[in-house]
């Protein structure tokens, strides 16, 4: 299906009044920040990131030895960054999908499917052991595709996933048509290892688990500062101070305080907007009448589910990088990216005109050339960090925590022995060769979207490099 790339009224019209914020920050249930740290404490493991990353650390340190002391530093408050503002599809996936693992790592790819598959299980068992009321349903994910020639690549593709354990199965166009209705579909692939959920009361729910188990939080508490010493890490902070005998390091996509990673991450936004409830007939107009998360097949993809209150979240497409790693609160606002999302959302459901959209935001996604987390330490292995989860981080952070965990503790395990965590993605060029050549690349994915999918030279390059730009 051809995405127009300019807006009809009646798009501009349904966000006309949005709210800037992320809906599931909107939230009456939204807790209380902690009191920012305004001493100087003594740590076992500080955690510098209160996003999924950080808290999934703090919440496993604390299950593994209730003993050892554990202090969590945020800069703003949880769910504020991108555990807040995802969709709410938590993969069991780790490696960004059957093809990009198969491309990189074939020989454990049968590994790395089963350890995805048992993390989004311990995740699940997490939530209702904590009680956590996060919307979390186990419903898979459909793959669409919406041009012919996606057809017999997702055919293909299930095919040979299944060979290596994956339970994905192929949907043909009557069969996706008697799931969700659009005149642009036409085959799709289930996963079913995907389930969808409120990403901020996830976060949430995350922070108190850790708070009921003794953990340390300090919000409003950036860390401005490392400092070695013999045994131990000084994280400076603008009020306060913390020497911790180890530090993991889960900051994101944001600026990170050991510079060399400025080369492996490039901070990205995506935007997205969620509607307003559909009534009975609108639902009944599309079916849809599951939970299934949805995604189209093109390079650039939007994303799509369902919400409890019925409302559906739409999101993707664009993956916008600023200058100079540009991440800013102001970012957040593009409104000719909600412009067209607007306007595909429509073509994908033309009976849905005349829905309005409610919120409206953006994020800032931590892409690295090869779109899966990586690992690595600092300060005389005294620190360990993980980043680089490239927009799938909801599920695999908590794997990325066990396996920092595991570095930081000196463990050998099935995890920190796999050739995905051994190793790191390629480097990203620096300013200011990244910007032209950043927006090259998507220049060129678009072409190939529009163009059945041929991939020019560039992009043929960049395939025989293993590398890559995504969101």
């Amino acid at each position: 299906m051809f995405f127009s790339t300019t807006p009809r009224p009646e798009s501009l019209r349904a966000i006309s009044d949005v709210k800037l914020t992320p809906f599931w920050l909107d939230d009456p249930a939204k807790p209380e920040p902690t009191p920012p740290l305004t001493t100087q404490i003594q740590t076992d493991l500080a955690i510098i990131g209160g996003g999924y990353s950080g808290l999934w650390t703090a919440l496993l340190a604390k299950q593994a030895d209730p003993k050892r002391d554990v202090v969590l530093l945020e800069a703003g408050e949880i769910a504020i960054g991108a555990s807040g503002r995802n969709g709410g599809f938590c993969s069991a996936s780790l490696t960004h999908g059957f093809s990009n693992g198969k491309s990189r790592w074939e020989g454990e790819l049968a590994k790395l499917i089963k350890l995805g598959e048992q993390n989004l299980d311990a995740i699940e068992a997490t939530i209702k052991e904590f009680n956590i009321d996060c919307d979390f349903i186990r419903s898979g994910e459909l793959h669409i595709a919406t041009e012919e020639y996606q057809v017999d690549e997702l055919r293909e593709g299930v095919k040979e996933a299944q060979q290596y354990g994956s339970r994905v199965t192929f949907l043909t166009k009557d069969e996706v048509q008697a799931r969700v209705h659009s005149p642009s579909y036409l085959a799709a692939v289930h996963e079913p290892g995907c389930a969808m959920l409120n990403p901020a009361r996830l976060a949430w729910g995350l922070k108190k688990a850790c708070l009921q188990l003794g953990v340390k939080i300090f919000e409003g508490t950036p860390v401005t500062a490392l400092e070695e010493k013999r045994e131990s890490i000084l994280l400076k902070t603008p009020q306060g101070q913390v020497e911790a005998r180890k530090t993991a390091l889960a900051t994101n996509a944001f600026p990170p305080l050991l510079k060399h990673l400025r080369l492996f991450v490039v901070p990205v936004y995506d935007y997205v907007l969620m509607t307003e409830p559909l009534t009975k007939e609108q639902r009944d107009s599309i079916g849809w009448h599951g939970r299934e998360g949805l995604a189209d097949d093109g390079n650039q993809f939007h994303y799509y589910r369902t919400t409890e209150d019925g409302r559906i979240l739409f999101g993707g497409y664009d993956a916008i990088y600023h200058k100079n790693n540009g991440v800013a609160p102001e970012l957040e606002n593009h409104p000719a990216s909600f412009a067209l999302l607007a306007e595909h959302f429509f073509q994908t459901f033309p009976t849905l005109t005349g829905l309005r959209f409610t919120h409206a935001w953006g994020g800032v996604i931590d892409t690295c050339s090869r779109y899966t987390a990586f690992w690595g330490q600092a300060y005389r292995k005294k620190l360990a960090y993980v980043v680089g989860y490239t927009g799938l981080g909801v599920g695999a952070s908590r794997f990325g925590a066990q396996v920092m965990l595991d570095i930081l503790d000196g463990k050998t395990t099935e995890r920190t022995e796999l050739q995905m965590v051994k190793s790191k993605p390629f480097p990203f060029p620096p300013e200011p060769f990244r910007l032209p050549i950043i927006n090259f690349t998507r220049w060129s994915l678009d072409q190939a979207d529009r163009n059945q999918g041929r991939r020019n030279l560039w992009l043929k390059l960049l395939d025989a490099l293993g590398l890559g730009f995504d969101s």
